[in-house]
């Protein structure tokens, strides 16, 4: 598989060396490691959140910080621990996410088929503020899944998951990005998920972390 991402001799505020790397495109790559080994930050140093202090990280043969910050973060796009809702219903959810992006809100059974794609077979009326924590990352990764980036990061998507859950969601969207030519990358602890549905794996040491 030809290399997408390459990062040569990249350093983190002086605190994580990361090791030389390929991820490759169209596969999916799961990031493992030690907690503190620099895991998240490699997300967001792939999508131009954060910046190394040296080295370069490369995406399609171009610097990363050569692209436009907006496009990149469209096209690699980061679904990130944290979760962004409105304190609306979760198809209200969809269409404000469409309309930041100004883009024509997708119908309601496209929105059903990657709320099912993420296990989160919620109601559209259903309010997102009465969701648990895990109830919304899931409606938030199936928002920005619809967008369909080229690049799908994902940051301990089923931390707060129980096994089957976990295994039903990844394997859904698995097999989407593969129909779909969009490339998967993942952190994540769970070293089962990682042998079952990682074409690639990562691993991250903790003596890669210097202080």
């Amino acid at each position: 598989m030809p290399s997408l991402f390459s990062l040569k001799n990249v350093r983190f505020k002086d605190i994580i060396h990361y090791p030389d790397m390929e991820i490759p495109q169209g596969a999916a790559t799961f990031i493992c490691g030690e907690s503190g080994s620099g895991k998240s930050t490699l997300l967001k140093l792939l999508n131009g959140i954060v910046s190394a202090e040296t080295g370069e990280v490369l995406y399609s043969g171009r610097h990363i910080e050569d692209y436009d910050p907006v496009t990149l973060r469209r096209d690699v796009l980061l679904c990130g621990q944290s979760t962004f809702l409105f304190d609306k219903s979760v198809q209200e959810n969809f269409i404000e996410y469409y309309k930041y992006r100004d883009l024509h809100p997708i119908n309601q059974d496209k929105i059903n088929t990657y709320l099912k794609i993420c296990a989160a077979n919620f109601r559209l009326d259903a309010l997102c503020v009465t969701m648990s924590g895990g109830e919304r990352q899931r409606v938030f990764t199936a928002i920005c899944l619809s967008l369909r980036p080229k690049v799908f990061l994902l940051d301990e998507p089923t931390s707060a998951l129980d096994d089957m859950t976990a295994n039903t969601m990844m394997s859904n969207i698995k097999a989407f990005c593969n129909e779909n030519n969009i490339t998967l990358i993942v952190v994540s602890h769970n070293r089962a998920l990682a042998q079952a549905y990682a074409d690639n794996t990562i691993m991250l040491a903790g003596g890669i972390r210097h202080e």
